[in-house]
C-alpha cells in the first residue's frame, strides 16, 4: 500500500511540475489580456501562484522525500 501511495504521489508531483512549466512557457507576461481571465487573475503575480505554485511545492516535497530516502540507506 505504501508503494502505491508513493506511485500515485509521484505521478501527481510530475503532472503539477509539468503543468508548472508549461504555464510559464505558455504565459505571455507581457500581453495582460492573455492570463486575466485564468485562476489567480488579472494579476500575473496571482496566475503565476495559483498556477505554478502547487508545481514548486510538488517539487520541494519530491526533493525532500528523495533526500530523507537516500539518508535512510
Amino acid at each position: 500500500m505504501r508503494k502505491l501511495a508513493a506511485i500515485v504521489g509521484l505521478v501527481l508531483a510530475a503532472f503539477l511540475i509539468v503543468r508548472a512549466i508549461v504555464q510559464l512557457v505558455t504565459i505571455d507576461s507581457s500581453d495582460p489580456s492573455s492570463y486575466a481571465s485564468d485562476w489567480g487573475g488579472p494579476s500575473l503575480a496571482g496566475v503565476l501562484l495559483v498556477h505554478t505554485g502547487p508545481g514548486v511545492l510538488a517539487l520541494i516535497a519530491v526533493v525532500i522525500a528523495w533526500r530523507r530516502s537516500r539518508a535512510d540507506r
